[in-house]
């Protein structure tokens, strides 16, 4: 089920398994992420975003997505529905011209992108993590190695020399990156402590965040899982305070929102950004991986390029990172 592949029928599919009566219904495509296509479902007046998963599904995984965001609603804060399909299931299965295609089925949500200067969307947010975390207090389950861990040398020396191989522009900035970025990273990043873990998002940032009619909305609960809270709340203030180029006030004002809604992590070096060395290095390793494997689609490789040379472009800077922990300790 690709964008070249779409059509009126399976638009049919999808409404029919999800009860939403009789069309004609289209799906026009919206947006690719990492781990999906999103599209838009329309017919009779109304419309639903309905998510493909591109890399197979964890069905576990939707469970603890769904687990989650109906929890968070019970405190409060807004995110689209998953909705279940007629048999109960929060994923549906179909088969495709191209083979097995994953999908789910959201409310869909007009809005515009969180502004990251805007006061009461910090404070919002804020508010929004504490509440996360004091609701997953109690987590007992270890973090996704995703998360916790990261490529080691031999992993970096095999794909740089696929990437040379290939002939791809940016092979030479790959590899400066694995010479000298990729080590200064991965030195802070290590397996979490027992104790002080929550189950929350996980990809809290801006990007799923739409101001909706009725206020902010939070999307994409697919990572939905454990994680160290201090982690989280690390990784949150660097991407909502303006990454590399940090904006102390705005990390200040997160943090005292934070705090202020009964937040417990805090920052206590560069440590605490474990989870964001993690999941930088992870999705550099993952997308330049993809840009060379001749299994998955063009589409899929080009895809996987644009990510790797942009992640290279944009990898934490741990002096960015001591700017934040500096800020935050006065």
């Amino acid at each position: 089920m690709t964008e070249r592949a779409r059509s009126d029928d399976t638009a049919g599919v999808i409404a029919d398994l999800h009860s939403l009566g009789t069309g004609p219904w289209a799906m026009t495509p919206v947006t690719r992420g990492a781990l999906g296509q999103i599209w838009k479902l329309s017919g009779n007046g109304r419309a639903w975003a309905v998510k493909e998963l591109l890399f197979g599904c964890d069905e576990a995984q939707v469970a603890r997505e769904a687990a989650l965001r109906n929890s968070a609603a019970d405190l409060g804060i807004a995110s689209p529905r998953l909705h279940p399909d007629r048999h109960g299931a929060h994923v549906s299965r179909l088969g495709c011209a191209d083979g097995v295609s994953w999908v789910k089925l959201y409310d869909w949500i007009d809005g515009t992108e969180a502004d990251t200067s805007d006061p009461e969307v910090l404070d919002w947010f804020g508010r929004t993590m504490a509440l996360l975390h004091r609701a997953g207090e109690g987590a007992a389950e270890a973090p996704d190695d995703w998360y916790e861990r990261c490529p080691d040398d031999g992993d970096w020396e095999n794909l740089v020399e696929k990437v040379r191989d290939a002939g791809l522009p940016w092979s030479d900035e790959l590899d400066r990156f694995v010479a000298t970025s990729a080590p200064a990273l991965a030195y802070w990043v290590t397996p979490s402590a027992p104790g002080g873990l929550v189950t929350s998002h996980l990809d809290l940032q801006p990007r799923n965040v739409l101001i909706g009619r009725d206020g902010p909305v939070l999307l994409d609960w697919d990572n939905a899982g454990p994680i160290a809270a201090e982690r989280e709340f690390a990784r949150a203030l660097y991407v909502w305070s303006g990454g590399n180029e940090v904006d102390i006030a705005s990390a200040r004002r997160v943090a005292h929102a934070y705090r202020e809604a009964g937040g417990r992590a805090v920052l206590t070096g560069p440590e605490s950004f474990s989870m964001l060395f993690a999941t930088a290095l992870n999705y550099i390793h993952v997308q330049a991986s993809t840009a060379v494997d001749p299994a998955v689609t063009a589409a899929q490789r080009e895809f996987g390029g644009r990510q790797a040379v942009t992640c290279l472009r944009n990898a934490p800077d741990l002096a960015a990172v001591s700017l934040l922990v500096a800020a935050l300790d006065t």
